[in-house]
């Protein structure tokens, strides 16, 4: 078992850290020139095919990048929009799209000039998927959308939506289908940016469809097949975002160590006191088993192992509790700066947080786990 990075891999997280150089302030809403920087580096079509502008990489080579884009100092919520559009939208499009489709939206999402955005959660609808309350009515050669989605990343910027709806009510999860629907179809509304609590720079809203006519062809996959394509987005986003956060640990544990070297109490540098060293040990061991299980459910994903969906639960509930922890820690450790918005360290923390929710809470991930034992 290799656990080293090929000179390929090494040489293209270098060119990214060197690129992805922190904003000069924590951006407050979505950040265009941003966003353009990490189209630009290609992150933005990271996995999607070379053919039509995107990096051809696997699940593994993708999480890479991400990591790197925010080791190098790049915005959480910028880093998670990026990531949002590329697996939860991007994959399926890859997948599922008709060829027609394929050619007119792939192209686009790769280059970052096509925002994209995953509108499943409903406000009776959560990780409960099975309760979709939008429907999709077939009428000839279009489907007639209605309902509302209530929480939807980088619905503000959008220009396409992949969403899901109910075709079939007495079919149950073989009754829901799935769709990318185009910004300008009438009938399509987005509310305005959600206030949250962190991961400013990716905005939320919700989306709602009221007689949306969308053509058949932007059907992804078969009628019914919706539960499937939304399992599969999971597998790659559970697998691949949390790669983000990877990099916030490492740059945020580095901060630290430099922190506890400098800072000097009672006669004596804070990294000297057992208390503070232990906690930065703590910090690291957390890092790197996170960052060992993550690495792992990406390759099984590239595998197409049966076990990659258990193994990406596993990583996903690793990575983002270790990330609330190292965050707590780490204001613990800078103390009342630690807790001033100019020093960044509490961004951390806010950024950290819905990461035990989206895509999954943690429960539900343990959920899964608990599956794979037999349970």
């Amino acid at each position: 078992m290799d656990f080293a990075l090929s000179a390929r891999q090494r040489d293209r997280r270098a060119e990214i850290l060197a690129a992805a150089h922190p904003p000069n302030e924590s951006p407050s809403c979505f950040d265009r020139a941003g966003w353009l920087r990490a189209a630009a580096l290609g992150l933005t079509g990271a996995c999607l095919p070379a053919e039509h502008g995107g990096g051809g990489l696997g699940a593994l080579d993708t999480a890479l990048e991400l990591e790197a884009y925010t080791m190098g100092g790049a915005d959480t919520g910028l880093a998670f929009a990026v990531a949002a559009h590329l697996l939860a939208c991007g994959v399926p499009v890859r997948e599922h799209a008709g060829a027609q489709v394929r050619g007119e939206l792939l192209r686009g999402l790769a280059a970052g000039d096509l925002i994209a955005a995953n509108a499943m959660t409903e406000d009776g609808a959560g990780s409960d998927t099975g309760a979709l309350a939008t429907r999709a009515r077939r009428d000839g050669e279009v489907y007639v959308l209605d309902g509302e989605k209530s929480f939807v990343s980088n619905a503000p910027v959008a220009g396409v939506f992949v969403t899901y709806a109910v075709t079939d009510p007495a079919a149950g999860f073989l009754g829901i289908t799935a769709f990318a629907v185009p910004h300008d179809l009438p009938g399509v509304a987005v509310g305005p940016a959600l206030p949250k609590m962190g991961l400013d720079g990716c905005h939320a809203a919700r989306v709602r469809f009221t007689g949306c006519r969308v053509p058949a062809r932007y059907r992804l996959g078969a009628e019914g097949s919706g539960a499937a394509v939304f399992r599969r987005s999971m597998a790659w986003e559970r697998a691949c975002l949390p790669a983000i956060y990877l990099g916030v640990m490492e740059r945020q544990l580095d901060r630290c160590v430099g922190h506890a070297g400098r800072r000097r109490q009672f006669g004596r540098n804070i990294g000297g006191f057992q208390a503070v060293s232990h906690r930065l040990a703590g910090m690291k061991l957390r890092l790197e088993s996170a960052r060992l299980l993550l690495y792992r459910a990406c390759w099984q994903l590239d595998q197409a192992s049966e076990a990659a969906g258990r193994a990406a639960a596993l990583a996903k509930v690793a990575v983002s509790e270790a990330a609330v922890a190292n965050a707590l820690d780490a204001v613990q450790l800078f103390g009342a700066a630690g807790y001033l918005r100019d020093g960044g360290i509490e961004e951390h923390l806010r950024d950290a947080v819905p990461s035990t929710i989206f895509s999954g809470t943690t429960d539900m991930q343990k959920e899964l786990i608990a599956r794979g034992l037999g349970l």
